[in-house]
């Protein structure tokens, strides 16, 4: 099987394109996002969708302009739309590194740019290799079922759905197709760079553990997300079903005759929808709102990341942003 039957095949069964679909395609001018671009190109009639670019220039490398033209050659070589911007990221004062900044500036900019042209799908071109390496990175930093989930194929964000055609299609599949069809692409050479974790991670850590004790470690990685995330979705249905109160606010009697498993996942479910997500919540953090909720005295605070709070009123546990 070709890589675009493959990539036509995983959104079909995935349900992540579906005919009258407006979809908007990050690209940032690398390898995988330009491959996934010219594999939707030529699925749009197939599959009945339209298609449009999305382009940010984080101004972070000094070759970052070249990149931002090189997108906007392809998008009129192509005939399709594109939505070009380009800011400068700086680190907020939250504790985010200028990566995690920059990440957070390219969901913005995606979501906005979705939301503008009435477009309910993002695709991004995370591949197997990415998923496997995320799953890694993750037990190495300590994880739990959430975490192993690593990347879904399709996943909601606010007004708009996230999805990843290429989890399935390893990265010398794509380079293997780009070097066929003769089509260049960006190079960013920080991706060499190994003071990055996840450049470790690709270049050192996962070729030793194929090389010395399992051939087919990224195989069971993996396999190892898809497991992890079937079982978190319906884990996070459940635990929706079990607590009552608004947006925010949980009632304590009911938190108190959860099961650790669905108290954990209600808690996290309170934060995510008022800050979109938990990625810096810690084991810690969880923690110590079990503390809260347990051990101490109405009118107790536990301050969490990105400006969250959690009180402990006399029937509800209320979360609110600072």
């Amino acid at each position: 099987m070709n890589i675009r039957e493959k990539a036509k095949g995983y959104i079909l069964k995935e349900g992540l394109i579906k005919k009258g679909d407006r979809v908007i395609l990050g690209v940032s001018g690398g390898a995988d996002s330009v491959c996934l671009l010219y594999l939707l190109a030529s699925l749009r009639q197939d599959l009945g969708f339209s298609l449009t670019i999305a382009h940010l220039d984080h101004a972070l490398r000094r070759e970052s302009g070249a990149d931002a033209k090189f997108v906007k050659e392809l998008a009129i070589k192509l005939r399709l739309p594109l939505i070009l911007k380009r800011i400068t990221v700086k680190r907020n004062g939250k504790g985010l590194c200028i990566e995690e900044a920059a990440r957070n500036a390219r969901l913005k900019f995606l979501t906005e740019s979705a939301v503008k042209i009435r477009a309910r799908k993002i695709a991004l071109a995370h591949n197997f290799d990415d998923q496997a390496e995320t799953v890694l990175m993750r037990i190495i930093r300590g994880t739990g079922l959430c975490g192993l989930s690593a990347m879904l194929p399709k996943r909601r964000m606010g007004r708009v759905f996230v999805i990843r055609p290429f989890l399935t299609t390893r990265r010398s599949e794509i380079e293997n197709f780009l070097k066929k069809e003769k089509i260049g692409f960006c190079l960013d050479k920080t991706n060499s760079n190994e003071i990055y974790f996840r450049n470790k991670i690709r270049h050192k850590l996962l070729p030793l553990l194929e090389r010395e004790y399992n051939k087919n470690i990224k195989e069971g990685l993996v396999n190892l997300a898809h497991c992890a995330g079937i079982d978190y979705d319906y884990l996070q249905k459940a635990a929706a079903n079990y607590t009552k109160g608004g947006k925010g606010a949980l009632n304590l009697n009911m938190l108190e005759r959860l099961h650790p498993s669905m108290l954990r996942l209600r808690l996290r479910g309170a934060i995510s929808s008022l800050q979109g997500d938990t990625r810096r919540i810690s084991f810690r953090h969880i923690q110590e709102l079990e503390e809260l909720l347990t051990r101490r005295p109405q009118g107790s605070i536990v301050d969490l990341p990105k400006g969250l709070s959690a009180l402990k009123r006399k029937k509800t546990l209320y979360f609110y942003l600072r």
